[in-house]
C-alpha cells in the first residue's frame, strides 16, 4: 500500500522530471500496468496523475504555507 505522502511526492517528482511530458509519462505507465492486469498499480499512478493535477492548479505560493 503506498501512503498518501508518497503519492504526493511520487507526482511532484513526476512533474519535476518530465514537465510537459509528464501526464503523456503517466498515461503510458497506466496503459502498461492495466495491460498486465494490475489493477492496484493502475490506482496508484492514477491517484498520482490526480496530485498532478492539484499540484498544477494550486496557486504558486502554496507550498509556503505547509
Amino acid at each position: 500500500m503506498v501512503s498518501d505522502w508518497e503519492i504526493w511526492a511520487c507526482a511532484d517528482q513526476v512533474l519535476r522530471a518530465h514537465g510537459a511530458e509528464a501526464d503523456a509519462f503517466v498515461a503510458v505507465r497506466i496503459t502498461r500496468l492495466a495491460e498486465v492486469g494490475d489493477a492496484d498499480g493502475v490506482a496508484t499512478w492514477r491517484a498520482i496523475a490526480e496530485r498532478m493535477d492539484r499540484l498544477r492548479a494550486a496557486p504558486a505560493d502554496a507550498a509556503s504555507l505547509h
